[in-house]
């Protein structure tokens, strides 16, 4: 008999796009609460100083408002509050000086004059949603203790710290659009109308918003970025390897603010019952967020529910618990009713999270053959006065290229804005950019293809720790994407095609990212009637989770996917990390996985010791599932349905629960995906206009659990990289640190006329070792190197070299 259908792999549509298309998906503002009320944050207009007074009086005699809460009233919350980082800029009682004024808050509240004294704070947890120690916890000198419950197994992901969150605790203000408010109403408009009546009276102070003003602030802080590793490294003899260079490029590489957004904004609807929560939250990580919620609360974590059955993309903005989420419980507690807020597009930028400003000194050096002797990246990024996050932008430097001398460094500088936090490929993204554009700009000085210096320069073992790799397809990736794009067609001299008026270019890069995984656990149920509830945690982002599982589980049972029903998005389910850092596929996967396999193993064991079943006395090895029965592998026709055997044996249901975890593979390999970029551009030499016309990308990320959701979503990174290269910023007022662009309108983003056909594929790759499903994850590594190609491909059209993203027409006129 020929082995089981294998439904892995296969372009299976999405199990819940009905749902989707039809309206019936409900996200976390669509859940049907009975007596809901409407929440409305206040947020700060002013970027650094303190709130002296907050008038409600007027919103309060409003009917329906029901409560206002704000630092003079909110109600206390003793691990809500911790010391504001301050080592190099002063904030809070420090400073003094200001003007005078008043209107409301939510319009445009003006400054008042007079600095007050009094110890700044700001909000958050100290307790982890075990997250390793330094990112989010204080310097040397700098206010509060580290979150966290320290380092992870090196076979496991690294868990986000919490973001310090403000939760009305102190009126110290840090950044502007700090939320310093909540309003609740009976209806939306009329909590909207009071918020806006609400009037604050400031003691500003003169905030700090520059990266070039403050870099002479710049420190050193304790691990790069989510990666939790050092934030510098340096193998070999850097002043050696520049000096044995025939060629070198030295360059810095700028790239802006840049923000999240999603198509659905952050919600949250709370509800108390006596002391039991439930909270409907766009998440990107349910049970972190009822870790941490419940020990701001102090209730048990049993008490604490929360469900997230859709996500309308997240990007990493839903990773941590935001201030919102916390400022609606308390809400909903205060008011005795349940509560809605769902943050306006302008609170969208802020208060959430954004991908903070970089900029990285790299130099390159290599032989007169192009071997590299020299790799040295320097990056300096913005955190935030009260928090710490660092954009790890060396991390891939130290993997990517054979070269016996590397150097990264990683420095932050301290801005009057809210903290920066995980936005899709974190690190690598950037980080990428500059190491990429750098290559392509060494190719030039060498006078070498530019995928012809990156095989030459080709990593056979990770070159920081000297591991093999648990599997490579980087040689492949640029072979088929040469290929399939026509890179032979390019001629090497910049700005030397053309197609009539417009100037041609051809440019590449090289794309990497981690394979993570975290601890998670899954339940397999086999009913009566031959279907299967599987359960998992989790929740779906947008990405496929939905359906990429249910190919799982079916495989692993045995059964046809329409017979299947993936259950995930509840706190009540079998617990699973974080939806971050391209982990969900192989740490919920790997679960559902062995879940099933758990399943089919006690179908298999109960018919070998049930005497009436036709393979009584079998062994399990010469046993297959199929189709929803188990049968000989020797002869198809001897087996029975798995209903029959339940039906027989007097079970309603037969059950397998799994908790899988990784081991130490990654003590033994280096473990990433890879992938190529090759794009077109076309530029009009008169008007500075660019335009991608064509895209290939190609990758090697393990075995793909679906070939039309991974498309999908390789497709979505490469169109948020030639956003990135061309497009996004986001524009801060120099004088009060407010975000200038924050709407859709004014912050731009790719419409699909902006986007040509992708070509994108994937190439074989098998890999024994990643984990149990074979899968490495894929929802990042498309945006890495994407802005690089694009740059590239500008350099190559038009001769001109931009540093500085986005590229837009003003800078190459």
């Amino acid at each position: 008999m020929k082995r089981a259908e294998e439904w892995i792999g296969k372009p299976m549509d999405r199990v819940d796009g009905r749902l989707k298309v039809t309206g019936g998906a409900r996200y976390s503002a669509d859940m049907p609460v009975n007596n809901v009320a409407y929440g409305f944050l206040i947020t700060s207009t002013i970027g650094s100083g303190h709130i002296r007074e907050m008038d409600t009086s007027e919103a309060e005699k409003l009917p329906g408002v029901l409560a206002i809460l704000t630092p003079f009233h909110a109600p206390k919350m003793p691990k809500g509050s911790i010391k504001a980082q301050s080592s190099n800029q002063q904030t809070g009682s420090e400073q003094s000086g200001g003007q005078s004024g008043t209107s409301g808050a939510a319009g445009g509240a003006q400054q008042q004059g007079g600095r007050g004294s009094g110890q700044q704070s700001a909000h958050g947890s100290q307790f982890g949603q075990g997250s390793t120690g330094g990112q989010g916890g204080g310097q040397s000198g700098q206010g509060g203790p580290q979150s966290g419950q320290g380092g992870q197994s090196s076979g496991q992901a690294k868990r986000p710290p919490d973001r310090r969150i403000h939760l009305l605790q102190e009126t110290d203000v840090f950044y502007n659009r700090q939320p310093i408010g909540i309003v609740v109403a009976d209806t939306l408009d009329r909590a909207m109308h009071a918020a806006s009546l609400v009037k604050v009276r400031y003691q500003p102070s003169s905030p700090s918003l520059s990266m070039k003003g403050e870099m002479h602030r710049a420190y050193k802080p304790k691990v790069a970025g989510g990666h939790q590793a050092s934030p510098d490294s340096e193998q070999g003899d850097l002043e050696s390897g520049w000096e044995m260079a025939a060629n070198r490029t030295d360059h810095t590489y700028i790239t802006p603010i840049e923000t999240h957004n999603p198509l659905e904004p952050h919600a949250t609807i709370a509800v108390w019952e006596g002391d039991r929560l439930t909270l409907f939250d766009a998440t990107q990580g349910i049970f972190p967020a009822r870790k941490r919620i419940a020990d701001l609360f102090e209730i048990p974590v049993e008490n604490l529910r929360i469900v997230t059955h859709f996500v309308g993309g997240g990007f990493g903005s839903k990773g941590p618990v935001w201030s919102h989420v916390v400022l609606t419980a308390m809400a909903a507690r205060q008011v005795g009713r349940p509560v809605k807020l769902t943050l306006s597009r302008p609170q969208m930028f802020g208060p959430i999270g954004f991908r903070g400003e970089t900029q990285q000194h790299l130099r390159l050096g290599a032989r007169q053959d192009g071997v590299l002797s020299l790799v040295e990246h320097h990056g300096v990024v913005q955190t935030s006065v009260f928090d710490e996050f660092i954009e790890s932008v060396g991390i891939a430097t130290r993997m990517m290229y054979a070269c016996p001398n590397i150097g990264t460094t990683h420095r932050a500088v301290r801005l009057n804005m809210g903290t920066p936090s995980y936005t899709r490929a974190p690190g690598e993204a950037p980080g990428m950019y500059a190491l990429e554009s750098a290559m392509d700009e060494l190719s030039y000085k060498v006078g070498m293809d530019p995928i012809e210096l990156r095989l030459r320069n080709y990593a056979e073992v990770e070159p920081e720790s000297g591991k093999p790799f648990s599997s490579k397809s980087l040689r492949e990736c640029y072979r088929v994407g040469a290929e399939r794009f026509g890179w032979s067609k390019r001629t090497a001299a910049p700005r030397s095609m053309r197609d009539g008026n417009m100037l041609v270019g051809y440019g590449m890069a090289t794309a990497t990212y981690p394979t993570n995984r975290s601890p998670a656990s899954a339940r397999a149920r086999l009913m009566a009637d031959g279907t299967a509830i599987v359960q998992s945690g989790s929740q779906d982002i947008g990405t496929g989770t939905y359906t990429v599982m249910t190919q799982v589980a079916a495989d692993a049972i045995g059964l046809p996917p329409e017979r299947v029903q993936f259950q995930l998005g509840d706190t009540d389910l079998p617990p699973t990390p974080t939806s971050g850092g391209s982990q969900t596929a192989a740490s919920v996967g790997s679960a559902v996985l062995l879940a099933g396999q758990a399943l089919r193993s006690r179908l298999v064991q109960l018919a070998i010791g049930d005497r009436q079943s036709p393979l009584f006395g079998m062994s399990e090895s010469e046993i297959v599932a199929h189709n929803g029965g188990i049968f000989l592998k020797s002869d198809g026709r001897r087996g029975e349905e798995f209903t029959a055997l339940l039906a027989r044996n007097g079970l309603p249901q037969l059950e397998a629960r799994v908790d899988a975890a990784p081991g130490d593979e990654k003590t033994k390999y280096a473990m990433h995906s890879f992938g190529a970029h090759f794009v077109e551009v076309r530029v009009d030499p008169d008007l500075g206009q660019i335009r991608v016309a064509r895209y290939t990308g190609v990758f090697g990320a393990g075995r793909i659990l679906n070939a039309k959701t991974a498309r999908n979503q390789f497709m979505g990174g490469i169109t948020w990289g030639i956003s990135m290269a061309l497009m996004e910023n986001t524009l801060i007022d120099p004088r009060t640190g407010r975000p200038m662009n924050a709407d859709l309108a004014e912050y731009h983003v790719p419409v699909h006329a902006d986007i040509p056909a992708l070509d994108v594929t994937f190439v074989d790759e098998v890999d024994p070792y990643v984990n149990p499903v074979g899968v490495k994850g894929i929802g990042e590594i498309g945006i890495v190197g994407a802005p690089a190609a694009v740059a590239n491909a500008v350099y190559h059209a038009t001769g001109r070299r931009i540093r500085d993203l986005p590229i837009t027409l003003d800078k190459l006129l």
